[in-house]
């Protein structure tokens, strides 16, 4: 199906843990035999194939081997590359290492990405300190059962602004503290 989808100058990696997949290698498709939770065996791929253009998790859907995966392959994704994961129903599933809330589930930890790729903006440096992902982490984005992190560097935000008609960058908002909005106290709250 894999096959169908991508351009013939795709090359395609997969990942099994039943070696009877291997019969599916042909040339442009690889099938490597492992653990996803390896990250010897994922820092194999690397060497292999990598850097990815896409990674597509549909493993063992347990918690920890998404989040393993995950902070393994993360590096070796292409700038403007898409991680996905599926299947992220079972971060509500104890039995996989998940469950309402659960710290340890998967779109936890996916939340807990959009608050480090949001770090640039912290005003709380000992509660929330900068987490370098932020300068590659693009967009999260939540589907049904779902996950996709998008790669993209960049360098810190920066505010557009216009004075005396001339057209200016700012990074200011990045190096205030203690900021208190404009409109505190005027809209209720």
């Amino acid at each position: 199906m894999w096959s169908e989808f991508f351009s013939e100058k795709s090359l395609l990696t997969f990942v099994d843990i039943d070696p009877e997949c291997r019969k599916f290698s042909d040339g442009r498709a690889n099938v490597e035999i492992g653990n996803q939770a390896d990250p010897e065996f994922l820092a194999g791929l690397i060497e292999a194939y990598g850097p990815f253009d896409v990674i597509l998790d549909d493993g063992s859907h347990i918690c920890a081997h998404q989040i393993k995966s995950f902070e393994t392959l993360w590096p070796a994704l292409k700038d403007g590359g898409l991680y996905a994961v599926e299947d992220c129903h079972t971060s509500y599933w104890p039995g996989f290492g998940g469950g309402y809330r659960n710290e340890a589930s998967f779109i936890e930890y996916s939340k807990r990405l959009v608050d480090r790729m949001h770090s640039w903006y912290t005003d709380q440096d000992a509660l929330f300190p900068f987490d370098e992902i932020a300068k590659e982490l693009n967009s999260v984005r939540f589907y049904d059962s779902i996950v996709v992190a998008e790669k993209r560097h960049s360098p810190a935000p920066a505010t557009l602004y216009a004075q005396n008609g001339e057209v200016k960058l700012s990074r200011r908002a990045l190096q205030v503290r203690g900021r208190k909005s404009a409109f505190s106290g005027k809209d209720g709250n």
